[in-house]
């Protein structure tokens, strides 16, 4: 089985739980903005953030994973399946 790590920068308490596609920071590194209503407080956000990008890629909760940046802004997220087409998924964000 293959992987897929990509970086996203997560704001809690953004309003509504919501995808605001890709953005660079200021070293040119790509990352996907997402936002969930519900506080960082208990790791709330972070499952807030896996079923988002569950319900978004159509995929199973299961696959996702935080691998890196628990309690960061900015995690690394790694999602086990066919690469190529959660690539092509993750591309029209």
């Amino acid at each position: 089985m293959k992987s897929l790590r990509f970086a996203v920068r997560l704001t809690p308490r953004g309003g509504r739980d919501a995808i605001d596609g890709w953005a660079e920071d200021a070293a040119g590194k790509k990352h996907l903005k997402a936002r969930v209503s519900l506080p960082p407080e208990d790791g709330k956000a972070n499952k807030a953030l896996i079923e988002l990008l569950a319900k978004a890629l159509d995929i199973p909760k299961s696959s996702i994973r935080i691998a890196a940046g628990e309690t960061s802004r900015l995690k690394t997220i790694q999602i086990d399946g066919d690469s190529a087409a959660l690539q092509a998924k993750l591309s029209e964000f």
